[in-house]
């Protein structure tokens, strides 16, 4: 039987070794990025941007995406983001953990609202060279990332259960706020010196 698992559980008691294979699921605006960076710096592993991956110039989809994907998680070590439909299993058939940022939606749209603001005003240069677009496509694209972050706002509610399926199994932490998101994360082992 599938057990989720909480900021206080010990996920390295729970797997046996500290986890190696990582991958970091939420809604858009709920962190992904940032905390698949600090678990691969708190655990010295490797972390892809999966976002890089997939988006070529002019935000067009690159063509190796998933060849990419597949030299990722063919890694013995990895962490990056659970996204894009197409690599879902791919990704999950070889990870060893998901942390499954599932924050208040009034949470992850702020993140995402203010993230894209602070990038279109600053035309911060994001993947192979792309910037994002006006802040009045919002009216006009329905693909905008902020209107995609409202409309996929529940669009993880059954990954316990998709989680619970895979075998061999993979374990699952819940995070529902940042106090635990923060007390999960300290609680993972020291990171290694250098």
């Amino acid at each position: 039987m599938h057990t989720t698992l909480g900021p206080l559980d010990d996920v390295v008691a729970h797997l046996g070794h500290v986890p190696r294979r990582v991958l970091v699921a939420g809604v858009s605006g709920s962190g992904k990025t940032t905390l698949a960076r600090r678990l691969a710096a708190r655990l010295d592993l490797p972390c892809t941007e999966i976002d890089a991956l997939f988006h070529g110039p002019g935000w067009v989809p690159r063509a190796t995406f998933v060849e990419d994907v597949r030299a990722v998680v063919g890694q013995e070590a990895f962490v990056t983001e659970w996204q894009y439909r197409a690599v879902r299993p791919l990704l999950l058939d070889e990870a060893e953990l998901v942390v499954w940022l599932d924050l208040p939606t009034v949470t992850t749209l702020r993140q995402v609202v203010a993230r894209t603001v602070r990038r279109a005003v600053h035309k911060e240069v994001l993947w192979n060279g792309n910037v994002e677009p006006p802040l009045w496509t919002i009216f006009t694209d329905r693909d905008h990332i902020v209107r995609w972050a409202w409309s996929t706002r529940r669009s993880l509610r059954a990954l316990p259960a998709v989680v619970g399926q895979q075998d061999p199994p993979v374990a699952l932490v819940r995070l529902r706020s940042r106090r635990q998101v923060e007390t999960w994360v300290r609680r993972l082992p020291a990171p290694p010196s250098r």
